[in-house]
C-alpha cells in the first residue's frame, strides 16, 4: 500500500506532538514495507524536489512553510505521487480541504490525523475539514468528543493511540536511579510544578526522583526545586530516546502526570507498561485520565497533596518491570489498526 501523508511541517523543523505523531506511523508503516511519502516544506538541503530518510520519501510542496502557497501547490503533487490513500494532518485545515479536492479526481480516500485543535484554527474551519475527511483518526476519546463537536457523525471518527515498543519494553534491562518519574516537554502546559510540590510535601521520606524532557520552563522548575529544597534529590535528565529511558522507567515505581493539556500521555503509556504505577492529575484539557479507567495499577488525584498521598500508598504496591495488560498499545497493534482502516476506506471508495 502507499500512503501519502500531507504536513506542512516536520519534526525535521517543527517538533510537536501532531509532527512526532506522523514520523512514527510513517516508520511504523515503511517497517512493515509500505511505501510512505510525506508531502511537507522542504527541511533538508540543496534543491532536490525529494529526499530519502528512514525509508521514508519526503517530497517538497513548498521550500518553506506557507499555508497559502502550500495548498496552491498541493494538488499537482498529490496528483504525481500516485497514493491508495491520503493522510492528513488536520492543521491548518485548509490543506484537508484541498487534498480532498485533488483525491476526488485520484478517486482516492482521505483520512485526517487530528492530534488536536491549533490556536488560529477557526471552528467554521475546522467543520469545513471534518466534512472533507471519509475518516477521521483521534489519539483519545477526549480529542475524539472535540472532533465531534466540529460536526463530525460519531461513526466517522476512530480512536487510534500512540503506540510503544513492548519489545524494547520486555527486553531492556533495569536503571533503579530513580523511584519516582515525571516526563514531558518541559513548556507552559507541563504543570512540573504539581509534581515537585507533591514531593516536597515527602521530604521527610526516603525517595529520589528524576524529570525527563526539556523546554522553555525547565530552569524554572530546577529553580523551583532548589527554592524546595529537594534539589539533591531531584535529577533533571533532558531528553532521552526510548532506549535509554526505558531502563530508568523500569526501575521507577511511579510515574506522576501532571501537564494541563495533553491529546494522549504518551510519557504516561511507556511508565505504564514499564510496570510504574501511574498516579495522573486530572485535568479538563487532558486525556491522561483515559489510560488508568479500569486500571489496577493506575489512580486519579487532584492536587498536589493528593498526589503526594497516593506516591506514598504506592509503596504498598508490587513492583514490576514489566505490565503485559498494556500490550494491546504495541507497535504491531496500532499500525495494524492504522491499515485496517486503509483498507476500509479504500473499499469503501470503490463502491462508488
Amino acid at each position: 500500500m502507499h500512503v501519502a501523508f500531507v504536513s506542512m511541517h516536520t519534526v525535521h523543523g517543527l517538533e510537536t506532538g501532531a509532527t512526532r505523531r506522523t514520523r512514527q506511523t510513517a516508520r511504523l508503516l515503511a517497517a512493515r514495507g509500505h511505501e510512505v511519502t510525506v508531502l511537507c516544506s522542504r527541511w533538508w538541503g540543496g534543491d532536490l524536489p525529494t529526499f530519502d530518510h528512514e525509508g521514508i520519501t519526503y517530497r517538497a510542496v513548498t521550500d518553506v512553510p506557507a499555508t497559502g502557497s502550500f495548498a496552491a501547490k498541493l494538488p499537482l503533487v498529490l496528483r504525481s505521487v500516485g497514493a491508495d490513500v491520503i493522510q492528513a494532518v488536520n492543521s491548518p485545515p485548509a490543506h484537508v480541504r484541498t487534498a480532498k479536492a485533488a483525491a476526488r479526481l485520484l478517486r482516492v480516500p482521505v483520512v485526517v490525523d487530528w492530534w488536536a485543535d491549533q490556536p488560529g484554527d477557526s471552528d467554521a474551519a475546522y467543520r469545513r475539514a471534518v466534512a472533507a475527511a471519509d475518516e477521521i483518526f483521534a489519539p483519545s476519546r477526549m480529542v475524539r468528543t472535540r472532533i465531534r463537536e466540529h460536526g463530525a457523525p460519531a461513526d466517522a471518527v476512530r480512536v487510534v493511540p500512540d503506540p510503544v515498543d513492548m519489545d524494547l519494553v520486555r527486553g531492556a534491562g533495569v536503571d533503579e536511579r530513580a523511584d519516582v518519574l515525571y516526563a514531558r516537554d518541559l513548556d507552559g502546559d507541563s504543570n512540573v510544578e504539581t509534581f515537585l510540590l507533591a514531593l516536597a510535601e515527602l521530604r521527610d521520606r526516603d525517595w529520589r526522583a528524576a524529570v525527563v524532557g526539556d523546554g522553555p520552563n525547565r530552569a524554572d522548575a530546577e529553580r523551583m526545586a532548589r527554592d524546595l529544597r529537594i534539589d539533591d534529590r531531584v535529577a533533571f535528565l533532558g531528553d532521552l530516546p526510548p532506549a535509554e529511558f526505558v531502563p530508568i522507567m523500569k526501575g521507577a515505581h511511579v510515574f506522576a502526570q501532571t501537564a494541563t493539556r495533553e491529546p494522549f500521555a504518551t510519557g504516561l503509556l511507556w511508565a505504564l507498561a514499564c510496570g510504574c504505577v501511574g498516579i495522573v492529575e486530572y485535568q479538563v484539557d487532558s486525556s491522561a485520565h483515559e489510560l488508568v479507567e479500569n486500571c489496577d495499577r493506575g489512580v486519579r488525584v487532584t492536587s498536589p497533596q493528593e498526589l503526594a498521598d497516593e506516591i506514598v500508598a504506592a509503596a504498598g504496591m508490587e513492583r514490576l518491570a514489566v505490565n503485559d495488560a498494556f500490550a494491546e498499545y504495541d507497535e504491531d497493534e496500532v499500525v495494524d489498526r492504522y491499515l485496517d482502516r486503509y483498507r476500509a476506506v479504500i473499499d469503501r471508495q470503490g463502491l462508488f
